[in-house]
């Protein structure tokens, strides 16, 4: 297993703010929201799987690692502006929003659906950490979102690998593990993201979520490149259990592609007065 890194190996002395792009910044706002909650998914999928120990020791971990992305983000964060107080947007986001961690069966419908779900997220994750490090030539947050994109492919293993342990027991059919998946990759506009940006960049406002939902849009969709869809693609058809670089695989990496493209149009056209 790799050496897990720490906010100490973090070249912070590098921090070139004439690099800064005001658009990245207010995503990586929202994602320091989102990864900080993390404890509250695993409580989540430790009452779920209660019987199962090893992957409840696992979850808690995995949660900590999504902790310390959205103290990185969070910090360089308030590097690039000294008014954003990350733990004051951090306990109102907390306050907006929450899951409900007492759940003890899965919203999914059975074990493999959850892990299914979870692949989806972290596939999700590691593809726009990718994307951002791809597009921000600011060294520090270059480096951070580097580092979080390999833990969130890492976290796919992991959620992988246990997959594989309860579809043994489940025997979920490929329709309906792609029926989830699915499902999964559609909450993306849920009320999470867009709280967790409004809570980041419009504090004192009230809360609108198409319109929060939009303005993250118009800045996230945009950084996304052919490969990042693609090799996204192809991890969620492992989850499922396509084939991952198969004819399907292409078509639907060619329509993810364009569709991407599309709500990013869409989201600028209908954007209101850019907000803050």
């Amino acid at each position: 297993m790799p050496r897990l890194w720490t906010l100490d190996d973090i070249p912070w002395e590098q921090f070139d703010r004439s690099r800064v792009d005001s658009d990245i910044v207010k995503i990586v706002r929202a994602a320091a929201m989102v990864e900080s909650n993390a404890r509250d998914y695993a409580a989540y999928l430790c009452n779920v799987f209660r019987d199962d120990p090893d992957f409840c020791r696992q979850a808690r971990d995995w949660a900590e690692e999504e902790v310390q992305h959205g103290l990185a983000l969070g910090r360089w964060a308030e590097m690039v502006d000294p008014d954003f107080d990350y733990n004051d947007r951090f306990a109102a986001f907390r306050n907006a929003f929450g899951i409900d961690t007492s759940a003890d069966t899965s919203v999914r419908g059975s074990y493999s659906g959850e892990l299914i779900a979870r692949c989806i997220v972290e596939v999700g994750t590691s593809s726009y950490y990718t994307a951002i490090a791809d597009a921000t030539d600011e060294p520090v947050l270059k480096e951070i979102c580097r580092r979080i994109a390999t833990d969130e492919w890492r976290h796919y293993g992991l959620f992988y690998r246990n997959l594989g342990r309860y579809l043994e027991l489940e025997r979920l059919s490929p329709p309906r593990r792609a029926w989830i998946a699915l499902s999964r990759v559609l909450e993306t506009e849920d009320d999470e993201l867009a709280q967790a940006y409004h809570t980041a960049n419009l504090a004192g406002q009230p809360y609108d979520r198409r319109r929060a939902s939009r303005a993250y849009s118009e800045r996230a969709f945009p950084l996304y490149r052919p490969g990042h869809v693609e090799r996204a693609i192809t991890m969620i058809f492992k989850a499922v259990g396509f084939a991952p670089r198969g004819i399907a695989s292409r078509v639907m990496s060619r329509i993810a592609r364009f569709a991407l493209a599309w709500r990013a149009r869409r989201a600028s056209r209908n954007a209101r007065p850019a907000p803050a």
